[in-house]
């Protein structure tokens, strides 16, 4: 590649991002217009009721699926929406979500056609992904039966992805982090959602968890009350 080249390339990639700065000039100025206190008003104060747990696809934003404005919805996302007991970051998100911010829902949000879903739905070596991805064949596994009498392989990866969303609502409620604020009054609430890409509308997977008694004894981890 020559030097004539790599300049192209340099303001090419520039250029792409003035864009960028445009676009966010045109939205402030629009906030400002619709309501000029709206920026004084969002840095004072950070009081979302939802934390959202959902998969970093660029195609599934927290905010404008919810219809919620900037300040309404804490959200953590990544790879195929996971809660895994090792993933520091996650589990400091909740636990900042739930302890200081006191939401009042927790919401895992996956979505038909996941590319991290269909990942784990195979056996190709991918890289250091696949460590990630083996929560979700871990879920695979113990879903075997139900999942393999799906003959599309379509419809079995999206039968997964809601398997995978089940699968983390109950990780979310094994934290310390959520039981303790169950064992001092709080009120909580963990719900399952998956969302589809051809219509843009979220569905309920019927999942609730709203206090101890709902967990199997196991997971029940001397919750610490006030």
């Amino acid at each position: 590649m020559n030097e004539f080249s790599m300049n192209c390339m340099g303001l090419s990639i520039v250029s792409e991002i003035e864009k960028l700065f445009d676009n966010n000039r045109r939205w402030s100025q629009r906030l400002l217009e619709t309501d000029p206190h709206f920026f004084s008003r969002l840095s004072s104060l950070q009081s979302p009721k939802f934390l959202w747990i959902g998969c970093s696809d660029s195609r599934v934003p927290a905010n404008q699926i919810l219809g919620l404005a900037p300040g309404e919805v804490f959200v953590h996302r990544n790879v195929a929406n996971l809660v895994v007991n090792t993933d520091m970051n996650c589990l400091s998100v909740i636990q900042y979500a739930v302890e200081i911010l006191k939401i009042e829902h927790i919401i895992v949000c996956g979505h038909y056609r996941c590319g991290g879903v269909q990942a784990a739905c195979g056996c190709d070596q991918l890289g250091l992904i696949d460590n990630w991805l083996r929560d979700i064949k871990n879920t695979y596994n113990q879903n075997r039966v139900e999942l393999e009498k799906i003959g599309d392989k379509t419809l079995r990866a999206d039968r997964l992805c809601e398997l995978n969303v089940l699968s983390q609502v109950r990780n979310v409620c094994h934290t310390a982090i959520v039981q303790n604020a169950w064992a001092q009054g709080r009120k909580l609430a963990v719900h399952g959602l998956i969302y589809s890409l051809n219509d843009g509308l979220l569905q309920d997977l019927a999942v609730q968890v709203t206090g101890l008694e709902q967990l199997e004894e196991i997971y029940r981890i001397g919750a610490k009350s006030k």
